[in-house]
């Protein structure tokens, strides 16, 4: 297992690439990608300074429910053709071509699992930035727009097993009956996780966490 110390050391080395470099932390659902980025945040902007490294996740880049509904895609969100791809690339390219301006990004809220609209800023001062999501790797359906726009993509991976109870959970914490996160994940989840998991090959490094 890599260590915590060698993956901020990794981080805080793209840094020095000339430009602003942005970070993909990739990996199937439940895999701990937020976790995980939300510790190298943490410890980035300890080292680095408070307004040195940004964030922007996938997940604020959700389809409203109201657009599911118009679109008929509800019953399965959380897949690719779910999110705003062009809206997320569009900010991933403004990260690049407008370093010198602020960019406000939406955010996902999971108590209402909703999107929320300029709920994230970046500042010009974010040398770094760190994004993470599912599909940071797919190579199609617009997705591949996003891995040029990327110093590196890390993998995180996780048992299965953990990571299937990890979604069940999650389901069941906002609303859900177990029954119904349970049929969720095998419906939902785990088909994304397939596509997911065929991407593992294209990263920079992978990064196996231990459930716990």
């Amino acid at each position: 297992m890599t260590s915590r110390a060698a993956l901020l050391a990794q981080a805080a080395a793209l840094v020095a690439r000339p430009g602003r470099a942005v970070l993909g932390i990739a990996g199937a659902p439940g895999s701990g990608k937020s976790t995980l980025t939300s510790t190298l945040l943490a410890s980035l902007r300890d080292s680095l300074g408070p307004d040195a490294v940004g964030h922007l996740p996938m997940d604020g880049f959700h389809l409203a429910d109201a657009q599911l509904d118009r679109l008929g895609r509800r019953d399965r969100k959380g897949a690719p053709d779910t999110f705003d791809v062009d809206g997320y690339v569009a900010a991933l390219r403004r990260l690049h071509d407008e370093p010198d301006r602020a960019l406000f990004a939406p955010g996902f809220e999971r108590d209402l699992e909703q999107p929320i609209a300029a709920a994230l800023a970046i500042p010009p001062s974010a040398q770094l930035v760190l994004t993470e999501g599912n599909y940071l790797l797919l190579p199609g359906g617009g997705w591949e727009r996003v891995r040029p726009l990327l110093a590196e993509v890390w993998f995180v991976e996780v048992d299965d097993d953990v990571r299937r109870l990890r979604l069940v959970g999650r389901h069941e914490q906002f609303g859900k009956s177990p029954e119904a996160a349970r049929a969720w994940v095998e419906r939902v989840d785990e088909p994304n996780a397939e596509l997911v998991r065929a991407t593992r090959g294209a990263a920079d490094l992978v990064v196996p966490l231990d459930g716990s």
